[in-house]
């Protein structure tokens, strides 16, 4: 395995009652506040006057930005840095999911660049080492943002969807409240958990690089988590236990825990953020598409073991003693996960998605080279796996 560097500095308040610190650690970095949320879901609950009432009653002074897309744009962020540096923001507090956060991240990090553009940042023409702190609370479990140290940004006009990182991204503290995701639609539940089982299989159990048994063994339980809790988040919404296993397993599937020692490229990621670039969909729903195919199309005698591991060890197949047979097993379980017991669609085609852009698409996922990670991909290979998803 590689060597590795770890240190997760976000402070969780995690459970029903713990909203009332908001004020006290939004305190601890100044007065002036930028809010940050989407839609208007968080007025809808009731969740937008509680903490407006609890910020203005502790002395705060609170500014806002809303209507952050489901994949943020950099326009967005642009004018969120805008009013931070107009009005003298001590601190960024993102409300909502994964976009909103990764939204507020990208704030704070152009607030105190030296440009006014963060693509400036994403292309890396401007350097940037400083951040606004920033305080999050997660009213959807998926990305995982809350604790980790990087965002992604879409950038509609070029038609790309890149990232930005590093310390100073990661949340200072983090409000996860299960409640605060009772009212998640039963969609945005079943692409927020694929969303969690994602970040642990593409960004380090299925890999060529040895890693500690024990991160591999943490990485099963946490997807059987998603396996297990997911369809009861979608069946019953309100139900606690099942929404506390989600958010925490959503928090832990990318705080940089999951992969200490494994360095690869993600395939399904790259993939995705070309969907998610071109045609706007949700990062989760692009993901359960292409992640089935993704294996199919790299079954053979060197990943075969692999796969057919996750399949007895996540979703609970027998071994028949036919390693490839196994794998392939597994990977039907895996698409009955997506497809049936999370409800979500199983083909591009069913999306509007055609494949006029997928040339484009695959050049710009290798980045004019190939993705190094479980399997090496070229380009026409990207292209095949698009095909595979119509």
């Amino acid at each position: 395995m590689n060597d590795f560097v770890f240190q997760n500095t976000t402070k969780v308040y995690f459970g029903k009652n713990q909203l009332a610190k908001v004020p006290d650690e939004l305190g601890r970095f100044g007065k002036n506040v930028l809010m940050v949320y989407g839609g208007g879901s968080i007025k809808r609950t009731g969740l937008y006057d509680q903490l407006m009432n609890l910020m203005q009653n502790a002395g705060l002074t609170v500014y806002e930005l809303s209507g952050v897309e489901p994949n943020p744009r950099h326009s967005t962020v642009n004018r969120g840095a805008r009013i931070c540096r107009e009005n003298h923001v001590d601190v960024v507090l993102a409300v909502g999911g994964g976009s909103t956060i990764d939204c507020s991240k990208a704030i704070a990090v152009t607030t105190l660049a030296d440009t006014d553009d963060v693509w400036d940042l994403v292309e890396r023409k401007v350097a940037y080492s400083k951040a606004l702190p920033i305080v999050t609370v997660v009213t959807l479990a998926a990305t995982g943002s809350e604790m980790d140290a990087g965002a992604v940004i879409s950038n509609m006009d070029k038609n790309i969807k890149s990232g930005l990182g590093g310390p100073m991204c990661r949340p200072s503290v983090t409000f996860e409240d299960p409640e605060l995701t009772f009212s998640v639609p039963a969609f945005q539940t079943a692409c927020g958990s694929f969303d969690i089982m994602s970040h642990v299989l593409d960004v380090a159990y299925f890999s060529q690089q040895e890693q500690m048994d024990m991160l591999e063994r943490i990485q099963e339980e946490v997807m059987k988590t998603v396996v297990k809790y997911a369809p009861v988040a979608i069946k019953e919404p309100d139900n606690y236990e099942a929404r506390a296993n989600l958010m925490w397993a959503s928090s832990w599937a990318l705080n940089d825990f999951m992969y200490c020692g494994v360095s690869q490229m993600t395939a399904c990621h790259a993939m995705e953020h070309e969907l998610s670039a071109y045609y706007d969909i949700t990062h989760g729903l692009g993901l359960a598409i292409l992640t089935p195919r993704w294996l199919r199309y790299i079954l053979d005698d060197t990943t075969a073991p692999k796969i057919a591991q996750y399949g007895r060890n996540v979703f609970g197949l027998p071994a028949s003693g036919d390693v490839m047979e196994d794998a392939k097993k597994a990977i039907d379980a895996l698409e009955d996960f997506c497809y049936n017991k999370l409800g979500l669609e199983s083909h591009l085609s069913r999306l509007g998605i055609g494949e006029e852009n997928f040339e484009k698409m695959a050049e710009s996922a290798v980045r004019g080279k190939e993705i190094r990670g479980f399997k090496t991909l070229r380009k026409e290979d990207v292209m095949a796996i698009y095909q595979m998803c119509m």
